[in-house]
Protein backbone atom coordinates (compact mmCIF):
# COMPACT_ATOMS: atom_id res chain seq x y z
CA UNK A 1 0.00 0.00 0.00
CA UNK A 2 1.32 3.21 -0.73
CA UNK A 3 2.32 5.71 1.57
CA UNK A 4 -0.59 8.35 2.55
CA UNK A 5 2.14 11.72 2.25
CA UNK A 6 0.00 14.24 -0.13
CA UNK A 7 -2.90 16.65 -0.26
CA UNK A 8 -4.78 18.40 -2.26
CA UNK A 9 -5.75 22.09 -1.96
CA UNK A 10 -7.74 24.81 -3.12
CA UNK A 11 -6.25 28.67 -2.39
CA UNK A 12 -8.03 32.12 -2.72
CA UNK A 13 -6.03 34.19 -4.61
CA UNK A 14 -6.23 38.22 -3.77
CA UNK A 15 -8.02 38.78 -7.21
CA UNK A 16 -10.75 35.84 -5.16
CA UNK A 17 -9.63 33.58 -8.57
CA UNK A 18 -9.49 30.04 -7.28
CA UNK A 19 -6.16 27.74 -7.51
CA UNK A 20 -6.83 23.74 -6.83
CA UNK A 21 -2.83 22.11 -6.55
CA UNK A 22 -1.79 19.12 -4.40
CA UNK A 23 1.45 19.22 -1.98
CA UNK A 24 2.77 16.99 0.58
CA UNK A 25 3.25 19.65 2.95
CA UNK A 26 0.57 22.08 2.43
CA UNK A 27 1.95 24.87 4.66
CA UNK A 28 5.27 24.80 3.12
CA UNK A 29 4.25 25.46 -0.42
CA UNK A 30 1.58 28.05 0.92
CA UNK A 31 4.41 29.79 1.82
CA UNK A 32 6.62 29.14 -1.31
CA UNK A 33 3.28 30.51 -3.21
CA UNK A 34 3.07 33.90 -1.14
CA UNK A 35 7.16 34.03 -1.70
CA UNK A 36 6.29 34.60 -5.46
CA UNK A 37 7.95 30.98 -6.28
CA UNK A 38 4.84 28.71 -6.40
CA UNK A 39 2.71 28.31 -9.37
CA UNK A 40 3.53 30.63 -12.49
CA UNK A 41 -0.60 31.35 -12.13
CA UNK A 42 -0.72 32.34 -8.45
CA UNK A 43 2.48 34.88 -8.75
CA UNK A 44 0.55 38.15 -9.93
CA UNK A 45 -2.23 36.85 -7.63
CA UNK A 46 -0.72 37.17 -3.90
CA UNK A 47 -1.49 36.63 -1.77
CA UNK A 48 -2.89 33.50 -1.21
CA UNK A 49 -4.61 31.38 1.49
CA UNK A 50 -5.49 28.29 2.04
CA UNK A 51 -9.40 27.68 1.88
CA UNK A 52 -9.58 23.89 1.81
CA UNK A 53 -7.48 20.56 1.56
CA UNK A 54 -8.12 17.31 1.86
CA UNK A 55 -5.49 13.86 2.58
CA UNK A 56 -3.34 12.45 3.16
CA UNK A 57 -3.36 10.03 0.62
CA UNK A 58 -1.44 8.48 -1.84
CA UNK A 59 0.32 11.04 -4.35
CA UNK A 60 -1.49 9.10 -7.16
CA UNK A 61 -4.64 9.70 -5.74
CA UNK A 62 -4.04 13.28 -4.58
CA UNK A 63 -3.37 13.83 -8.54
CA UNK A 64 -6.62 12.38 -9.48
CA UNK A 65 -8.57 14.05 -7.07
CA UNK A 66 -6.80 17.13 -8.13
CA UNK A 67 -8.01 16.72 -11.67
CA UNK A 68 -11.24 15.79 -10.54
CA UNK A 69 -11.99 18.98 -8.66
CA UNK A 70 -10.19 21.49 -11.59
CA UNK A 71 -13.28 20.31 -13.55
CA UNK A 72 -15.85 21.21 -11.29
CA UNK A 73 -17.49 24.44 -12.07
CA UNK A 74 -16.86 27.70 -10.31
CA UNK A 75 -19.93 27.46 -8.21
CA UNK A 76 -19.54 23.51 -7.20
CA UNK A 77 -15.99 24.43 -6.20
CA UNK A 78 -17.15 27.05 -3.60
CA UNK A 79 -20.01 24.60 -2.39
CA UNK A 80 -16.87 22.33 -1.90
CA UNK A 81 -15.23 24.61 0.03
CA UNK A 82 -18.60 25.67 2.39
CA UNK A 83 -18.98 22.17 2.95
CA UNK A 84 -22.19 22.14 0.96
CA UNK A 85 -21.09 19.87 -1.77
CA UNK A 86 -19.92 16.38 -1.42
CA UNK A 87 -17.82 15.05 -4.38
CA UNK A 88 -17.01 11.40 -3.81
CA UNK A 89 -13.35 10.38 -3.97
CA UNK A 90 -12.06 8.24 -7.54
CA UNK A 91 -11.10 5.21 -6.85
Amino acid sequence: MPAKRAYVYILKCADRTLYIGTAKDVGQRLAVHNAGKGAKYTRPRRPVRVVFQEGPMSLTRALQREYQLKQLTRAQKLALIRGRLRIPRPR
